[in-house]
Formats: C-alpha cells, sequence, structure tokens
C-alpha cells in the first residue's frame, strides 16, 4: 500500500468518527465503561486472590514430633520436608519456643507447672505453611508418613472454604469479562453500522470508478481501531487515579482489624503495564474484530 492511501485511510476513519461524533462519542463511552469494568474486575480477583493468599499463610499446619525424638530425628524430618514440593516454609518449634508461645495465653499461676513438665507437656514440632491448600489432604498424609512424625494437625475446613472461593473469584471474574467484551464488540459492530448507512452513496461512487472492496472496507476498519485506542487510552487513566483514589482512601480509613488484608493489596504500578498493553491490545482487537464481522456482513458493495 502507498504512503498516499494509507494517509487516505487514516483520514477517512478519523473523518467518520467526527461525521457520527454522536455516536462515536456513545461508542467510546460505553466501551470505556466496558474496560473499566472489566479492569476493575481484573484488579478486584487480584486483590481478593492476595487476600486470600493472606488467609493461607495464616493457617499453618503443625507436625507434632515423638516424645523420644532426637536431633537427629529432628534432622530426618527437617529434610523430608524440604524435598516436599507443596511446602512454602517451615520452622522448627523447641519446647522452650512451644512454652513461650502457650505463656500469652495461660494464667501466670499455671506456668510454673508448665516449665517443669514442658518436656511432657510439649513435643517437638514444625510449623508448616503450603503453597497450594487445595492439596492440604494429600500433603497431611505425606508429613504423616514420615518418620517421626507423631500427628499432623491441619486446618482442613478452613482450606475446603478458601479453595472453593478463590474457585468462585476465578468463575465470576472471566464470566463478567466475557460477557462484557461482548457487549463490546456490539456495540462496536453498532457504531459501524451507522456509518456504513450514512454514506451508502459514498461508497456506491467509489465502487462505480473501481475502488476494490478491500480498500472501500479499509476506512470502517481503521475507525474501529481508533475508536478502541481511544477508548482504551481514556479507561487505563481513569482507572489509574481511581484506584489510586480508593486504595488511599480505604487504607487510611481502615480499622485495626482490616490494617493487615489492606497490606497485601496489589499497588497499581504492579499491573500498570500489563493493564495498558490489554487494553490496547483489546480495543483495537474488538475494534477491528466488530468492523470485520460487520462490513462483511452487511457491506454491501
Amino acid at each position: 500500500m502507498k504512503g498516499s492511501s494509507f494517509t487516505y485511510l487514516i483520514k477517512e476513519g478519523a473523518r467518520n468518527i467526527w461525521v457520527n461524533r454522536m455516536m462515536s462519542l456513545a461508542s467510546i463511552g460505553i466501551l470505556v465503561s466496558c474496560m473499566l469494568l472489566i479492569g476493575s474486575a481484573i484488579l478486584l480477583s487480584i486483590n481478593l486472590n492476595g487476600m486470600i493468599s493472606y488467609v493461607e499463610n495464616q493457617n499453618e499446619m503443625v507436625a507434632f514430633l515423638e516424645d523420644d525424638a532426637d536431633d537427629t530425628m529432628v534432622s530426618e524430618v527437617k529434610a523430608a520436608l524440604d524435598k516436599n514440593s507443596n511446602i512454602d516454609s517451615f520452622s522448627f518449634v523447641s519446647r522452650e519456643e512451644a512454652l513461650e508461645r502457650y505463656s500469652e495465653i495461660v494464667p501466670e499461676s499455671l506456668l510454673e507447672n508448665l516449665e517443669q513438665d514442658k518436656d511432657e507437656v510439649f513435643p517437638l514440632s514444625f510449623r508448616i505453611t503450603l503453597k497450594d491448600l487445595s492439596l492440604i489432604n494429600e500433603t497431611t498424609a505425606q508429613i504423616e508418613s514420615i518418620p517421626g512424625v507423631m500427628q499432623v494437625n491441619a486446618p482442613t475446613n478452613v482450606a475446603e472454604t478458601v479453595t472453593g472461593i478463590k474457585r468462585a473469584v476465578y468463575l465470576c471474574g472471566s464470566g463478567i469479562v466475557i460477557i462484557l467484551l461482548a457487549v463490546t464488540l456490539i456495540i462496536i459492530a453498532n457504531t459501524i453500522k451507522v456509518t456504513v448507512f450514512n454514506r451508502r452513496k459514498e461508497i456506491n461512487i467509489m465502487k462505480f470508478v473501481g475502488a476494490t472492496d478491500l480498500f472501500i472496507r479499509m476506512p470502517f476498519v481503521v475507525e474501529g481501531i481508533l475508536l478502541g485506542v481511544i477508548s482504551a487510552c481514556m479507561a487505563y487513566l481513569l482507572l489509574w487515579g481511581g484506584y489510586t483514589y480508593l486504595m488511599g482512601h480505604v487504607q487510611a480509613q481502615a480499622s485495626t482489624a482490616l490494617s493487615a488484608f489492606l497490606k497485601n493489596m496489589v499497588p497499581f504500578s504492579k499491573v500498570a503495564k500489563q493493564l495498558l498493553a490489554s487494553f490496547a491490545v483489546g480495543g483495537v482487537a474488538v475494534g477491528v474484530f466488530g468492523s470485520m464481522i460487520f462490513v462483511r456482513k452487511h457491506l454491501r458493495v
């Protein structure tokens, strides 16, 4: 394609938007709204997963060793835990450390007896966090099979609840994105339909003077691209400002109980490049796809 032809297509695409500016503004507004909803759904899903991961990390498994466990057995159990692919981290808890933790929740009058009998009351143990809570039952069985491990206490009910929430967040987020993409595609197609209808006489004249079908269709594709790019930039800037303001406001007003969860909120800078790229690619793709489908179906040249 010659440079003059390319310039003509760009100008025609931009002119289409200006001639049908009311419909184009409506299309951009709705497309921006759709992208904002999609971006919000993505950010919400990311933050929910971060908070769920925080809950996962707070629910530790505890593996108690046998009463006669010595340093050699502790080292062997540690080596076995190191080899388990689903274990994220673990820490050894001596009898003295267990007594110290327990002393924070019992009256001082009981501490003297506990200190004297700590070898019988508090077994050696490992506190363990997992990478994937959905595999908690399998991992529990693997740890219990390690020689020297007497018992494993695991939060199986919490694991099932957290796993269910993560699955629901994923399915709902995916469903919302698919629905919004379908709505956006319809909006772009309707905008192209109005443009084709308004320029039907000009299109017939171009056909009579020898213009090819591809050359006639391309301005509409360019129009879809421009609508997608403009909408993507506007949606990105609005989402950036809104998310930054909301995150700062929520963290400033949060109670102490929620502060630990809110620390796991994802800063916008961490996902900014990915969102901008997704908006740009998605906007252009939807614009081109909507234009091509509608022009192919309804443009009679």
